[in-house]
C-alpha cells in the first residue's frame, strides 16, 4: 500500500532542512576564507584550498560509496535507505564540525587540520546529497520531481544568503567583516553550534517515520564504470594541486588544469559511446540519459561557480568600474541571490494553487526574493542603487519559466539559450550592462540543476541511487572549469594590450558561453534519448508512451 499523500508532504518538509545547511556552509566559505588567509598568513592560492577540500570531498565521497558498494556486491544506499543515508551523512558532518572546533581550540592549530575538517564536513554533505536528491524526486509524482528539487534548491539558496551574514556576526562580531576583530576561538563557537544543529536534524530524521522508496533488487557488477570513474579520480589531484605539480615537473599549471578538464570530459564521452555499444558491466552508466546528465552537471556546476569566482577580476577592469575587491560584495550577493530568485519562482509548480493565484505569485515571489537581497545588502551598508535595474533580468526569467509550462526539458533549453545570449551581450558590451548580463547567469542557472538531475535519473529503476552518486561526483566541474577561466584571465599579466582590443579577463567569459551552449545541446539530446526509451516529454508528465 502506498503511503498517504500527507505523509509524503511531511517527509519532504523534513527533507529540505538539509538543503539549507548545504547552502549555509558552502556560502559561508566565502567569509571563512579571508579569515584563514589573515590568521594563517596565507597567499590567495593557499586560502582557496578551503574550497578545493570542500568540493573535492563531493567527488571522493560519492566515489568511495560506489567502490564500497561494488566490493560489497550490493548498493549500500539501497540497503540503508535514503533516510539512513542522510542520517549517516549528518553524523559524518558532525564529526567534521567537532574536528574543526577541536582544532581551533589547540594552542597552535594548523591550516592542514582545518582543511581536513572541511573535507570531512563535505564528505557528510556528499552522502546527504546522494540520498536527498533522488528522495526529493521520489516523494511525489515523477512529473513534479524537478519542481520539488527547485523548492529544495530555494531553501538551499536561502542558506547561501543567510549563512555569510550569521557567520560574519559570529566570527567578526558584526556584518562588516573586520578581520582584526576575529579570533580563532570564534571558529570553535561557530562549529560547535553547527555540530549541535547537525545532531538535532539527524535526531529529527531518526525519530520521524518516512517512506522507504529505494529499490531492493540486486545490482549487477559494473567494473567498467568503476574503472572509468577511478581513472578520473586518479587524475583530479593533478588539477587540485596544480601548483605543487608545476614545481615538481615544470609543466605550466594552466596546461595541467586544462589537460585534466579535457581528459575528464573525454572519459565521460568515451563512456557514453562504449556503453551504448555494449551496456554490460556499466551499471547505471548503461543508461545514456545518466551519462549525459553527468556531463551536464559537470558543466553546469562549473559554469555556475566560474562566473562568480572570476567576477572580482572582471570588476577590477577600468571598463567595468575599477572596483576594489572590498567593494563588490553587493554584486556577488546579487549573483547568489539570483539563484534564490529563480528557485523560489520555479518551486511554485509544486503547490496545488489556482491558475489565477499561481499567475500572481509568479510575479510577486521573485520580487519579494529580490527585495530580500536588497534588504540584506542595505543591512551590510552596500550601495543598493547599483542593483535596481536588475529587475529587467528578473522579468525575462519570469517569462522564461512561464513559457516552459513546467516542462523541465523545455525549461532547461530556454534558460540555456537565454544564458548564452546574456554571455554574448556581456562579451560585446562593457560597464553596467555587461555586469548585469554576466550576473544574470545566476538567474538562468537557478533552475538548471533540478531539470538536469530529474531527467538524468528517469527510468533508472534499481540503479537510481547509484546514478545519483555518479551525478553528485560531477560537482567536480566546480573545481576544474573555474581555474581554466582563471588561466585565461592571467594572460592579461603577460599581454596587457589584450586581444582585438578586448582584455583577456573580459574575453574569458567566452568559456561560460561555451558551457551554456553545451547545456542547450544537452536538453535537445536528452529528449531524443528518452524518446527512444518510450518517454514522452512533449507533455508535462514523465510518461512512457
Amino acid at each position: 500500500m502506498n503511503p498517504p499523500k500527507h505523509h509524503f508532504q511531511s517527509s519532504f518538509t523534513t527533507l529540505i532542512s538539509v538543503f539549507f545547511f548545504w547552502g549555509f556552509v558552502a556560502a559561508s566559505n566565502g567569509v571563512f576564507i579571508p579569515f584563514c588567509k589573515h590568521y594563517f598568513q596565507l597567499d590567495q592560492l593557499q586560502s582557496q584550498l578551503i574550497d578545493t577540500s570542500f568540493y573535492g570531498a563531493y567527488f571522493y565521497g560519492a566515489l568511495l560509496l560506489f567502490i564500497v558498494s561494488y566490493f560489497a556486491k550490493f548498493d549500500i544506499l539501497n540497503k540503508i535507505g535514503y533516510k539512513g543515508g542522510i542520517v549517516t551523512g549528518l553524523f559524518i558532518s558532525v564529526a567534521g564540525a567537532l574536528g574543526l572546533a577541536y582544532t581551533s581550540s589547540m594552542p597552535n592549530p594548523t591550516f592542514g587540520m582545518i582543511l581536513l575538517s572541511f573535507f570531512v564536513i563535505a564528505l557528510g554533505f556528499s552522502l546527504q546529497q546522494i540520498a536527498a536528491q533522488p528522495f526529493a524526486v521520489a516523494l511525489g509524482k515523477p512529473e513534479t520531481g524537478a519542481h520539488r528539487l527547485n523548492l529544495a534548491g530555494g531553501v538551499n539558496s536561502l542558506g547561501t544568503l543567510l549563512g555569510p551574514l550569521i557567520v560574519s556576526v559570529m566570527l567578526f562580531g558584526s556584518l562588516k567583516g573586520d578581520l582584526n576583530n576575529a579570533t580563532i576561538s570564534s571558529i570553535k563557537i561557530l562549529y560547535l553550534f553547527l555540530a549541535v544543529l547537525f545532531t538535532l536534524v539527524a535526531a529529527v530524521f531518526l525519530f520521524r517515520t518516512m517512506p522507504k522508496l529505494t529499490q531492493n533488487e540486486p545490482l549487477e557488477r559494473s567494473p567498467k564504470a568503476l574503472y572509468m570513474l577511478s581513472l578520473m579520480g586518479l587524475t583530479v589531484p593533478v588539477a587540485l594541486f596544480a601548483n605543487t605539480v608545476q614545481d615538481l615537473t615544470g609543466i605550466d599549471k594552466s596546461h595541467l588544469v586544462l589537460g585534466v578538464l579535457l581528459f575528464s570530459l573525454t572519459l565521460l564521452f568515451t563512456s557514453l559511446r562504449l556503453s551504448s555499444q555494449n551496456p554490460s558491466g556499466w551499471g547505471a552508466m548503461q543508461y545514456p540519459q545518466l551519462i549525459l546528465g553527468m556531463i551536464a552537471i559537470f558543466v553546469y556546476v562549473g559554469v555556475e561557480v566560474t562566473v562568480q569566482s572570476n567576477m572580482g577580476a572582471l570588476l577590477k577592469l577600468p571598463s567595468f568600474g575599477a572596483y576594489e575587491e572590498s567593494n563588490i560584495s553587493h554584486f556577488i550577493s546579487l549573483y547568489w541571490g539570483s539563484l534564490m530568485i529563480g528557485r523560489w519562482t520555479g518551486a511554485l509548480a509544486v503547490f496545488s494553487l489556482s491558475k489565477k493565484t499561481k499567475t500572481i505569485l509568479f510575479v510577486v515571489v521573485p520580487f519579494l526574493a529580490f527585495a530580500l537581497i536588497l534588504g540584506v545588502n542595505f543591512l551590510k551598508g552596500n550601495p543598493i542603487d547599483e542593483l535596481y535595474l536588475y529587475v529587467i533580468c528578473i522579468v525575462i526569467l519570469i517569462a522564461a519559466i512561464r513559457f516552459s509550462r513546467e516542462n523541465p526539458i523545455k525549461m532547461l533549453l530556454i534558460v540555456s539559450i537565454l544564458a548564452a545570449l546574456a554571455m554574448l551581450i556581456g562579451l560585446f558590451t562593457q560597464g553596467r550592462i555587461a555586469i548585469y548580463a554576466f550576473l544574470s547567469a545566476g538567474l538562468f542557472c537557478s533552475v538548471m540543476w533540478p531539470c538536469i538531475f530529474a531527467t538524468a535519473i528517469t527510468g533508472l529503476g534499481k540503479y537510481t541511487s547509484q546514478g545519483s552518486a555518479f551525478l553528485i561526483m560531477m560537482i567536480l566541474g566546480g573545481a576544474l572549469i573555474p581555474p581554466v577561466q582563471g588561466a585565461v584571465c592571467d594572460l592579461d599579466l603577460s599581454h596587457p594590450e589584450g586581444w582585438a582590443g578586448m582584455r583577456y579577463t573580459h574575453l574569458s567569459y567566452a568559456i561560460a558561453l561555451l558551457c551554456f551552449l553545451y547545456l542547450a545541446w544537452h536538453a535537445i539530446q536528452s529528449t531524443r534519448v528518452l524518446k527512444k526509451q518510450g518517454f514522452d516529454f512533449q507533455q508535462k508528465d514523465f510518461q512512457k508512451t
